[in-house]
């Protein structure tokens, strides 16, 4: 990918997208994602995962990715708010539901996976847990998003629950004949499995360039989640890349 520096990106115009460079990162994947969905374009704008970052805060506050930054609008950096800015710059296709019963399942499911305390947020916290001090990345992560030992010793049972509330989800839809998340179409929540699911078991190397050790450790099972993890979950996943998304994944740098 083509990344712009902030010093290029503040200038412009649009919609820029601050994303993680060289890395994958699900938060990232999903709103790039989303944005595919919707044909909204933008411009990429390189942040350095576990560095200050100083230039991207002088210009948006915000140190991490995902962040947003339409024309001279408030940056957005959470997940929600990412999508309600694609649902108003392209209302079509929808990601929301327009039905408000299924419309709160899309952001509930939305939340428990991408949201603090969810899936991706405590997958995190398992996958930091094992880093020695000293380790800079992970370091960072626990400063961060507050990931204290209490933390990571209660994430592996969120993880566990939110998969196993999945599994649950997709095989009540299958029986419904539709083999989405939510309803008969694609919802942002299937987007964000999608893009998360990696956490647990990453795509194949011909579409995901990811590192070895990155994969290995990804990969890397505990007895609670080996009891709830399912095929249907990625085979959901893989439909939903093959049918809607974009592969390879592209997050490495030109």
């Amino acid at each position: 990918m083509k990344y712009r520096t902030v010093a290029e990106a503040k200038n412009m115009t649009g919609l820029r997208l601050a994303l993680t460079a060289g890395m994958l990162a699900p938060w990232g994947e999903a709103a790039k994602s989303v944005f595919h969905v919707k044909s909204i374009p933008f411009v990429p704008v390189i942040q350095h995962v576990g560095e200050d970052n100083s230039d991207l805060v002088a210009w948006t506050g915000i140190r991490n990715a995902p962040v947003a930054i339409l024309n001279s609008e408030k940056p957005l950096d959470r997940w929600l708010d990412i999508l309600m800015l694609a649902e108003r710059l392209s209302p079509s296709p929808r990601l929301l539901p327009e039905e408000s019963a299924d419309r709160a399942t899309v952001v509930g499911i939305g939340n428990e996976i991408c949201g603090e305390w969810g899936f991706g947020w405590c997958r995190r916290a398992m996958l930091v847990a094992d880093a020695k001090p000293g380790t800079g990345v992970a370091d960072r992560a626990r400063s961060d998003y507050g990931m204290t030992s209490e933390v990571m010793l209660a994430s592996p049972a969120r993880v566990a629950d939110i998969l196993a509330m999945l599994v649950k989800r997709l095989k009540d839809q299958k029986t419904m004949g539709s083999p989405y998340l939510v309803g008969q179409s694609l919802s942002a929540a299937d987007i964000y499995w999608a893009c998360f699911s990696v956490l647990v078991n990453p795509l194949p190397v011909e579409v995901n360039p990811m590192p070895d050790w990155a994969r290995a450790l990804f990969r890397a099972s505990t007895p609670l989640l080996d009891k709830v993890i399912e095929p249907i979950l990625f085979t959901h996943r893989d439909m939903i890349y093959a049918k809607h998304l974009k592969l390879p994944l592209d997050f490495l740098i030109d």
